[in-house]
């Protein structure tokens, strides 16, 4: 089997703050991707031991995260910034069978989701999906479940998780860390958060091959909106194809095409 790999920061075991740990310029940058890293590393191990034959690890952070020369050595790595057009991207990742969200955190508001935001922590008030909120998860659960992907396994915190099985019933989950607060949590130790995305990992993915989920899949048509915290940040968005303005801060889009608008 093929299985794509999401990562993002603020899911990891230990890493609790926007401003020192998940910023490019936070002092303790540099430790958080070594942190993220191993936890990537554990899944891979466990996704090897289900069966997986190639692991497909996409850095999904904002400025890139994943520390490349401690990755799993049986693991490839797409990154870079600015990252490929997701038509070239999608030409990769069409023929996996699954993926996997590897360090994700809560939609932005959630309750004591650590780190929760959408997109963007410093700008996004919200997105809405037919009206409905949504984060990080749903958007890439619909964008790959629509190339045929089905998401089978997220590690991160509590909310996360909790946000994922609602989401997509069945998904196996581990959560390394109970969100207190948005900039405050309880994290396993390193080694334990390890053990477990390794375990669940593998159980994930026996699950999946015994009783495959199905990607994700909602009717169309379909309408993000979009309110960002600021107003500036509403006026980029002026004159963009397809997006209308509601107010000074809030955008949105329609299409048939989910992958077209989910990341407007």
């Amino acid at each position: 089997m093929k299985i794509l790999t999401l990562t993002d920061l603020e899911g990891v075991a230990g890493v609790v703050s926007f401003e020192t740990q998940t910023y490019a310029s936070g002092r303790y940058y540099e430790e958080s991707r070594r942190l993220l890293t191993a936890e990537i590393n554990a899944a891979v191990d466990g996704l090897l031991a289900a069966g997986a034959e190639d692991v497909l690890v996409s850095d999904g952070h904002g400025p890139g995260a994943v520390y490349f020369p401690d990755l799993h050595e049986r693991a490839r790595l797409i990154h870079g910034r600015p990252g490929a057009p997701r038509a070239v991207r999608d030409e990769y990742v069409a023929g996996f069978d699954a993926f996997v969200m590897i360090g994700q955190h809560a939609m932005a508001g959630a309750d004591r989701g650590n780190l929760n935001h959408t997109q963007n922590s410093r700008t996004t008030d919200y997105i809405k999906l037919n009206g409905k909120p949504i984060g990080e998860i749903a958007q890439a659960a619909l964008y790959f479940g629509d190339l045929g992907l089905p998401l089978v396994y997220l590690t991160g915190d509590e909310a996360a998780c909790r946000e994922a099985a609602e989401l997509v019933p069945g998904v196996v989950t581990a959560a390394v860390k109970q969100g207190l607060s948005r900039n405050s949590a309880i994290s396993l130790s390193a080694p334990e958060a390890r053990r477990r995305i390794r375990e669940g990992a593998e159980r994930a993915l026996r699950a999946h091959r015994e009783k495959p989920l199905a990607p994700l899949v909602w009717e169309k048509p379909f309408l993000v909106e979009r309110r960002f915290l600021q107003s500036d940040v509403a006026d980029g968005y002026g004159g963009r194809p397809g997006v209308e303005r509601i107010d000074s801060q809030t955008i949105r889009r329609g299409s048939d095409d989910i992958r077209e608008v989910i990341y407007t």
